[in-house]
């Protein structure tokens, strides 16, 4: 699949893909300095980049590996997403986990953008819904640990 992107800044930087079978590609903090994420906070860093998405997908914002474990920094709302019609700035809201001031170097991996297929669904009120033989039983309901 290709998906078309754009560059919207002079320190945008072209997403990468870390190996030939990942299913994720890296993106670049846009910046030409390094920005400070105080701990417990969160910080909006842009990559630099718009992407034109195929309709019936989306694009899955995940953390990258290199950075949530090893340096607290994970992106805020766990997974972003951005819409097939959205053409703006690809935004990652970064959250640092830790208690010390974390710093993102300019164009330094961020995060990892996952596209992904998904169902248009159109909602249909009904006053009953069909039976299974789990049922209504749930959070931890099912018996496993």
């Amino acid at each position: 699949m290709r998906i078309n992107y754009k560059k919207l800044n002079e320190f945008a930087k072209e997403p990468t893909s870390g190996s030939k079978y990942a299913a994720g590609i890296d993106l670049y903090a846009a910046t030409d300095e390094p920005l400070l994420v105080l701990p417990r906070s969160t910080a909006k860093v842009s990559t630099g980049i718009a992407v034109d998405l195929p309709l019936g997908t989306f694009g899955a914002i995940f953390a990258r590996s290199g950075i949530a474990p090893k340096r607290g920094l994970r992106p805020a709302n766990c997974v972003g997403v951005i819409d097939a019609d959205y053409r703006g700035p690809v935004i990652v809201a970064i959250h640092n986990d830790t208690d010390q001031i974390q710093t993102i170097e300019p164009q330094e991996r961020i995060a990892q953008l996952v596209v992904i297929p998904y169902f248009q669904i159109d909602l249909n009120e009904v006053d009953t819904l069909s039976e299974t033989v789990r049922g209504t039983a749930g959070f931890g309901d099912s018996g496993r640990f």
